[in-house]
């Protein structure tokens, strides 16, 4: 079970806290994976789609969170990844 974050009267006290091991604040489970992109983005692409999987593909992004361009190259990185 993980402690409670106490409340702080001042931000000195806020960050005198995070000077120590916060190891039995953190919850597991809050967290969610996350990706940075590195490379520069500098070419571009034109691709047409149908509209039916264009839709599919931005309900889709939208619910992880994404846009629908960066859900694309995600899928193409992953699938090239493990092809390899």
């Amino acid at each position: 079970m993980t402690k409670k974050v106490p409340e702080f009267k001042s931000d000195k006290e806020a960050e005198d806290f995070l000077e120590h091991d916060l190891t039995d604040y953190i919850d597991l489970k809050n967290f969610s994976r996350v990706n940075f992109e590195f490379l520069p983005k500098d070419k571009k692409v034109n691709l047409r789609f149908p509209e039916p999987l264009l839709e599919a593909v931005k309900q889709k992004a939208k619910r992880e969170g994404i846009s629908y361009q960066k859900y694309i190259r995600r899928t193409v990185e992953e699938s090239l990844a493990t092809h390899r």
